[in-house]
């Protein structure tokens, strides 16, 4: 089973994003843009992991999720990977930096459980917009897009995902986890 562990963010917020990216989305060259269905904030993506390995690692990511407070978010401007000038990858970035804990102590319990993973890269919180086959400069879309900020949302559950790919690609949600609720200051 090809899995990873992910937030979904709320529906008023992706429609944020997604009237942003609106007039360029077809637009720029190169770009695939996949359907909104598929985006996803990915804490740990653990590549294929054999049945019998589930049920240890359902344990250990409910363990991994308890121990963190639902934290504040927000999309705030826009990037890529490995950079805007040699782009395949073009993200909504996050403010919150918890969400590096939370992704940390995901990959921990994953790794614990015996799920091999298959990106070791830091952590960087990010919504998954377009991809590229190959390098693409997107220093024209990032700029045009640069003041962006979306409104304030919690992240309140994470999900453990399996990715069913081939020719109609779909995702299968297949266990979730509530955040601890928000400490209150």
């Amino acid at each position: 089973m090809r899995l990873f562990a992910a937030v979904v963010p709320p529906d008023a917020v992706l429609d944020e994003v997604a009237e942003a990216i609106k007039p360029f989305v077809g637009q720029v060259p190169g770009l695939r843009w996949p359907d909104r269905a598929f985006w996803h904030i990915t804490l740990g993506f653990f590549g294929e992991v054999p049945e019998r390995v589930l049920p240890e690692l359902e344990v250990r990511l409910a363990r991994a999720v308890r121990r963190h407070s639902a934290p504040e978010l927000a999309f705030d401007g826009f990037g890529a990977f490995s950079s805007v000038r040699r782009a395949r990858v073009f993200w909504a970035g996050l403010t919150g930096d918890s969400m590096v804990r939370l992704a940390d102590s995901v990959k921990a319990g994953a790794r614990r459980a015996g799920a091999v993973q298959t990106d070791e890269k830091r952590f960087h919180p990010h919504l998954t917009l377009a991809r590229a086959k190959t390098e693409t400069d997107l220093r024209p879309l990032v700029e045009a897009l640069s003041g962006f900020s979306g409104s304030p949302w919690r992240a309140e559950r994470v999900q453990l995902v399996r990715s069913h790919t081939g020719a109609q690609m779909r995702y299968e949600s297949l266990a979730e986890w509530a955040l601890a609720p928000a400490e209150q200051s």
